[in-house]
């Protein structure tokens, strides 16, 4: 008979018991932190596996992201904080209450006004979890709707989920073309800032910096605007670079070559063959 998440749940208990495994037992939030970025990043990369036919890769990937929030759990059930069933209800909650359009009355004409719908209960939400504490209005006034965003996610990641929000209430550009108009714009003003940079004794990169980053939003928001997920199709072409790097260092060494002598056009070379060789 096949494994229930309740075994799942009990298979833990069982590790982190006196009886279980001494490296479990050892484990705390802290410990934990860094497999558990580890598992959300293998499963998020997996997802491009499953598009290209290898499902079982996902599968596995987020059998090892579940394991971790079951391992959470155990630990905040034994330090008294909540336990599994406490994290299954708040979730259950959270989603009843925030898809009125399907457990209530509130209607939604399409998934924009979901997400507007969304961002607003969300918003409700935190003042009402917040008006237990003392009453601030300072705080109120400095509250954002960016605040949910963390600054620990990946820069790529964190631009496309600002934006994301910030155009949820409106504050977006209109057309593709006009955001193109705006990377050409970021292009011309990184050109100035290396030409300025050249020219200055003491050559300051702070703002040759800002306009690469200024330039990278741009970029990211013509992804979303495509509904491109800009991590995703940065990793597939890491992913991609790799594979064809990987194709010009044997053939350079099939010549008899160190990478490091053979000529930039030698390897040029190779890289086009990598690519003819991939769209045939």
């Amino acid at each position: 008979m096949p494994a229930s998440f309740k075994d799942l749940v009990a298979l833990m208990a069982r590790l982190r018991s006196p009886e279980g495994c001494p490296w479990d037992r050892e484990q705390t939030y802290q410990s934990l932190a860094p497999m558990l970025l580890e598992e959300a990043y293998e499963a998020f990369e997996a997802v491009e596996e499953a598009r290209e036919g290898h499902p079982e890769e996902l599968r596995d990937e987020l059998g090892d992201l579940l394991f971790q929030i079951v391992f959470y759990a155990q630990v905040a059930g034994e330090r008294g904080e909540f336990t599994i069933d406490d994290v299954v209800e708040a979730i259950h909650s959270k989603m009843v209450r925030r898809h009125p359009h399907v457990f209530g009355d509130t209607q939604a004409r399409d998934s924009a006004e979901v997400l507007r719908n969304w961002e607003a209960i969300k918003a409700e939400e935190k003042r009402q979890s917040g008006s237990n504490a003392k009453p601030s209005r300072e705080a109120d006034a400095d509250a954002s709707l960016l605040d949910g965003v963390s600054t620990k996610a990946p820069a790529l990641m964190e631009a496309h989920q600002l934006s994301t929000k910030a155009a949820r209430v409106g504050f977006d550009w209109q057309r593709l073309e006009d955001i193109f108009a705006k990377l050409h714009e970021e292009i011309e003003e990184l050109h100035q800032a290396i030409s300025e940079q050249a020219r200055s004794e003491a050559g300051d990169e702070t703002r040759v910096r800002e306009e690469v980053g200024d330039l990278l939003f741009a970029v990211v928001n013509i992804a979303r605007h495509l509904q491109v997920e800009p991590e995703a199709a940065l990793k597939l072409t890491n992913r991609k670079f790799r594979r064809r790097f990987r194709y010009v260092e044997q053939g350079v060494r099939a010549e008899g070559h160190a990478l490091d002598k053979a000529t930039l056009d030698e390897m040029e070379s190779l890289w086009q063959e990598a690519k003819n060789s991939e769209q045939h």
